[in-house]
């Protein structure tokens, strides 16, 4: 775990020269406000906007490698860029320019993960809303995590806020309905 948050501190450190806004998500962000689980990756959310993700493309392939050939065309059509740090650890890069992605990056804070690593995580509300929408089984399993070990902490009206248009985007209802049930579960 150590390594993945060192491989994740040279991507905040590049992040930060470049003046990028920025955040993580997924596993990272876990660690924080979940209950911590083994996680092999690095994932986070840069806004880059529209129209300008070639040049931050290109600035991340200058420091790391890249894990699919055709790295750049693949970003482009995707918005997200594989890479992985020297050290071999796997960063997914999400490239964000939609009104929640830069909610999620206003919203993160710092938070102290090793002695002289703090790093820039996405909210608890904003990664249940995240892993709700990618609505796979370790997803929710990580969901509950958050749910039981942040509680009553949680802004429930801001995730169902953010969460239901996500959901109507994607024409799956039963992410609201599951999520729905592990609140009122959480409520006990």
């Amino acid at each position: 775990m150590i390594d993945l948050l060192r491989a994740a501190g040279s991507v905040q450190r590049v992040c930060e020269r470049h003046r990028w806004r920025f955040c993580f998500i997924g596993g990272i962000a876990v660690q924080r406000w979940g209950e911590p689980r083994l996680t092999q990756d690095v994932d986070v959310t840069i806004l880059t906007g529209f129209g300008k993700e070639r040049d931050f493309i290109l600035a991340l392939l200058k420091r790391f490698a890249p894990r699919v050939k055709d790295a750049l065309e693949f970003a482009l059509e995707n918005r997200v860029l594989l890479v992985k740090t020297r050290g071999g650890v796997d960063v997914d890069v999400s490239l964000g320019a939609m009104p929640f992605e830069e909610s999620v990056v206003r919203r993160a804070s710092p938070y102290q993960f090793l002695p002289k690593l703090k790093l820039i995580t996405c909210s608890a509300e904003d990664l249940i809303v995240l892993k709700a929408f990618a609505n796979r089984p370790k997803d929710w399993m990580d969901i509950e995590g958050v749910v039981t070990r942040q509680q009553r902490r949680l802004s429930w009206a801001y995730i169902w806020k953010q969460l239901r248009p996500l959901v109507d985007l994607k024409e799956e209802p039963e992410i609201l309905a599951t999520l729905k049930r592990l609140h009122r579960q959480s409520r006990g």
